[in-house]
Formats: structure tokens, sequence, C-alpha cells
């Protein structure tokens, strides 16, 4: 887990970076438009990884419940799709940002 930690920390270091680096002079989009792009981009990736972590564990879980008792798929379902909302509010706070860029 420190391992991840980690590698996480060092990509959001690079990322911070080469927002700021990558920022324009002042004709075009500033150091400003870079961070929050990358702030939309983060909002949707974290998410997904969130989701990707919830859904192996209820994935493999469910899985098991199934072999048992397949007359609960419904309910499997209905968790499966859950964390889905986690990516939704991810993708709408990353419309906002995005909305916020050159205006």
């Amino acid at each position: 887990m420190k391992k991840a930690v980690k590698v996480l920390s060092a990509i959001a270091i690079f990322a911070v970076v080469g927002a700021v680096a990558f920022a324009q002079g002042a004709d075009g989009p500033g150091i400003g438009a870079g961070l929050i792009a990358l702030g939309a981009g983060l909002a949707i990736g974290l998410s997904a990884i969130a989701v990707a972590i919830a859904q192996a564990a209820i994935g493999s879980a469910g899985a098991g419940t199934l072999a048992e008792r397949p007359e609960s798929f419904g309910q499997i379902l209905i968790y499966l799709v859950i964390p889905e909302t986690l990516i939704i509010f991810g993708f709408v706070i990353a419309f906002f940002l995005n909305n916020q860029i050159g205006g």
C-alpha cells in the first residue's frame, strides 16, 4: 500500500508540474486554466479508480453468492450499480470545472 501511495503522489506531482509547465503566456490560457483542467481530469480519474476497487470486491463476493444462491441476482446487480454513481458525480464536477475555463 505504501508503494501505491508513493506512485500516486509522484504522478500527482508530475501532473501539477506539467500543468504549470505547459501553461501559455498572457495571450492564451494561463496556469489557472491548466490547473482547472487538471482538477477535472483528476475528478473523473480518481473516481474511476475508486469504483474499480469497489466493484472488484463486490464482484468477487457477488460471484460467490450467485454460485450458492442464483435467485439473488437482482440484489447483486444493484450492489454492482451503486458505486457507478461515484463516476457520475465525478463527471458532473469535471463538467462544471470545464465550464470555468475561459470564462
